[in-house]
């Protein structure tokens, strides 16, 4: 694993400034960089450790606080929290971590990727298709809510992971956003764990974590990034 510095770092966005983690390898770039967008949870160490992951592979990855300080261990306060974001704050504030990606030195600008897992699904597939400068699109168990209207509008490829056993993202939810973006003409891969559950690539999850599974997912999200990205 490379060398890696990280830090909270400020950036413009919605009128004013955002928060989020950053982190990166200590040295060397300039690296293509990854949003990283967090679970309804908030933006807790989980999230950190795979933005932590992610720049070990050669990037830059920045995960925005899109609840603004607000973290949370319990399923009902989650639920709230996720309710009470408004999509459209939270695509300012995602597009800031965008444009801070860009602003930097030790940032390829033309190489800018999101991933996301649960909320953070749906909100990657909603900056895909709202910022041009997103090349590629990796969300985990996530649509977004106003669902894949302008999925016409992503300019970059986009690779799925679904869970099997999901009672919010069903087969046929996936279904549908896999049609949306072929109909769009958009390059995608989506890839289905007919046995795991939704948070499966969670390591802090006991109950729904399935390390096979993550594993999995983990090498081909790895390959995608570096096709897309790394070229």
């Amino acid at each position: 694993m490379a060398i890696l510095v990280h830090e909270k770092i400020e950036f413009a966005a919605n009128g004013g400034t955002a928060s989020g983690y950053l982190a990166k390898p200590v040295d060397g770039g300039p690296y293509p960089g990854v949003v990283v967008i967090q679970e309804w949870w908030g933006l807790n160490p989980n999230i950190c450790d795979i933005a932590n992951r992610i720049a070990a592979e050669g990037y830059v990855a920045l995960a925005p606080d899109l609840f603004h300080g607000s973290v949370t261990a319990e399923p009902d306060e989650a639920q709230k929290l996720m309710m009470s974001l408004q999509e459209p704050n939270a695509l300012v504030d995602m597009s800031g971590a965008v444009a801070a990606l860009q602003s930097r030195d030790d940032v390829r600008s033309d190489r800018i990727g999101v991933t996301g897992f649960c909320l953070g699904g749906g909100m990657s597939l909603l900056l895909a298709m709202n910022n041009p400068a997103v090349r590629a699109a990796a969300p985990f168990y996530g649509v977004p809510g106003a669902g894949m209207g302008d999925a016409g509008q992503i300019q970059g490829a986009v690779m799925g992971f679904y869970a099997g056993h999901d009672d919010w993202i069903t087969g046929e939810v996936v279904d549908g956003i896999q049609s949306a973006l072929n109909g769009a003409g958009v390059r995608n891969e989506i890839h289905m764990y007919p046995d795991s559950h939704h948070g499966f690539f969670n390591d802090t999850s006991p109950d729904v974590h399935d390390p096979d599974a993550a594993a999995d997912a983990w090498d081909k999200l790895k390959a995608f990034f570096a096709a897309e990205l790394q070229a």
